[in-house]
Order: structure tokens, then sequence, then C-alpha cells
């Protein structure tokens, strides 16, 4: 994801104090329910230090949505290592993907793509769940699973968190039918392949998907998009991205008010290129939430670094977006959505 004027100056000098050799290009399913033992995957949350995934609040407090499960989601990305677009190691995620949505029960669709980037022709997969509604419409949810192209880049806050956010996410929502279709995308190929982010070489798979949705004629069902990216931080602090769409950030951060997550969703703003930007390109409602200032003090200090390790990950904060992100799906379930389209 690229950032915007001061945020830019802030990363260069981030990279500029980065060791040139660590800058490469940038780039289940058992029983999910834990009612009769933990899928195996669960173990590898034993080989993190034990207060991140226990400071998760207990599902019942959350909608139902587990944030230690969601941190075992994490914990089982990282275990793969660097995960770039075209890699070995992403193409184990993506056959991890696949089978923890089987588990789930959820319906599935892939799109299997090449793209040309700044080092070749590099194979792709996109994956869609889609949940059936009553009515026409459909409520997209999104993230990227994809790491950066850098050395020992293991990506457990970018994209693990969100990745494993909209896992537990479709584990909850699959058993689910609502007025309106609910669709979650996992896009690959969000990161550029060189280390700054320039267009074309970002949003592979989310300009992909956008393209194929228009040329189905399935694009004008989409009624909001509902991004997530880089959300499991320990010092969490979401901004209002202000590419978004006004009435869509509106309404989610009305949802963490009432949920008492105001010290997680600031009414500051932030300008952030993210997936977003392709459904947003399209005319499609959408919005973005990340968090780039990850640092304990508010700076980038483990963005796109080799520190990105899952030690930097909150069960707690990963309960948090889930639990808005559920009540937002409620929300807009519960609106007209015709007529928002045109807002």
């Amino acid at each position: 994801m690229g950032l915007h004027s001061r945020a830019v100056l802030r990363t260069a000098l981030l990279f500029s104090f980065i060791p040139a050799g660590l800058l490469g290009c940038k780039a289940g399913g058992n029983d999910p329910s834990g009612a009769t033992g933990q899928p195996p995957f669960m173990s590898t949350v034993a080989s993190a230090p034990p207060q991140t995934a226990d400071d998760a609040p207990p599902p019942e407090k959350t909608d139902g949505f587990d944030g230690k499960r969601a941190f075992a989601l994490v914990a089982k990305q990282v275990s793969f290592g660097p995960r770039p677009s075209g890699s070995q190691a992403i193409v184990q995620l993506q056959d991890f993907l696949q089978s923890e949505l089987k588990s789930y029960g959820c319906a599935m669709e892939t799109d299997s793509f090449s793209a040309d980037t700044p080092i070749g022709r590099l194979p792709m997969k996109n994956i869609l769940v889609k949940i059936p509604g009553e009515k026409p419409g459909v409520i997209l949810l999104g993230t990227h699973y994809d790491t950066k192209r850098l050395e020992r880049f293991v990506g457990a806050d970018d994209a693990g968190s969100s990745t494993a956010v909209m896992l537990e996410l479709a584990r909850l929502l699959c058993k689910q039918r609502g007025k309106y279709a609910v669709w979650i995308a996992f896009f690959d190929g969000e990161e550029a392949v060189n280390r700054d982010w320039k267009d074309p070489d970002n949003r592979y798979g989310s300009r992909q998907m956008a393209a194929k949705l228009s040329a189905s004629s399935d694009l004008p069902r989409i009624k909001a998009l509902l991004l997530a990216d880089i959300v499991g931080g320990r010092n969490l602090h979401v901004k209002k991205e202000s590419y978004s769409t006004k009435w869509l950030t509106e309404l989610v951060w009305a949802v963490a008010d009432r949920l008492g997550y105001q010290s997680v969703f600031l009414n500051e703003e932030s300008t952030i290129e993210d997936d977003h930007l392709s459904f947003l390109s399209r005319k499609v409602p959408s919005m973005d939430v990340i968090d780039l200032d990850n640092g304990p003090e508010g700076d980038v200090y483990y963005w796109h670094t080799p520190q990105d390790t899952l030690d930097k990950i909150s069960a707690k904060n990963l309960a948090i977006i889930g639990h808005v992100f559920l009540e937002s799906v409620k929300q807009l379930q519960s609106r007209y959505l015709g007529l928002d389209r045109q807002m």
C-alpha cells in the first residue's frame, strides 16, 4: 500500500536506514468451532509469547469473533515464511486458505492469472468467497494476502493480520444468510514488486478482480467494499482514509464508537493508496481500515521490514477489527443500498 504527502517522506527515511541487503524488489480444515479441540494449526500459538494471544476478549464479547483463533491464523501464515507473489510459499498459503475456507462451508471461486511486473510475468491467484443473499446487491470485504518481496520479511501484520481477520469473518459469515450477499476477496499481488509504490506496479490482484467483475456485469451489484490491511498491531490506531467513500467511512466509525473502540478508531485522517482504489476508480463505494503508524511511539518502525513478526500482533486488536467489521456488515444489511450507491 502507498502513502501520500508527509508519509511518503517518512517511508523514504525509513528505507534509508535499512541495509541494502534487506531491500529486495517490492512486492485445514478441521472443525473450526473449537468444540472438539483446536485445529492443528492452532498449536503454532505456543511458539509465540503467551500474552500476545491471551489478551483477546472472549468471543461472546465480540459477536463470536475469536481473537485467539485469528492470532493462530496469523501464526500459520508466518510459518510459511516470506510469501511474495509467484513464490512457492504463497502457493502453500493459497492451498491453506482454500482448505480453511472449504472447512468453513464457504463457496468460493479462484482466478489464476499472470501479471507483467518489473521482474517479469508472475503467476497470481485471487480467491473470492460468495455468501448468497435474499436481494440483489453485494457487500464486499477484502484483504491482500501476499507479502512484499523483501529478504526475511514474513509480514505478520502486512498482510497476515488482515488475512486472518477475513478468514475468521468467513468462518462466521459463511454460516449465515442476510438480505444482501456477502463476498470476501483475498487479493494476490497488492504489493509493488519494486521497493517504491508506483503505478502500475501494485494492486495487481484487486485491479484484476475489479476488471473481471466489470466485464461480467457483476461490478454494479457491489454496493460497498470494506477493505482491511495492517490491522493487528499492538499499538493499533486507525485513521479515516481520505480517498475512501465518506458515508461508508462514517458508518464504520459510528459502529466502532458505539462498540467503545474510540481509542483504536481515531477521528483523524490519513491518505493511503491501497486495494480500495481499484474499486473506487470504477465508482464502487469503498473504504480502507489500515494502520501504518505501527511503532511504539506512532512511528513506522516495522512496516516493510524484517521486524514485522508475530510478536507485533495483538489478538485483542484482531478481535476489535473483526467485531467492527461484523457489526458494519449488519448495518449495511439493514440499509437500502441501492440509494447509497448514489451518495
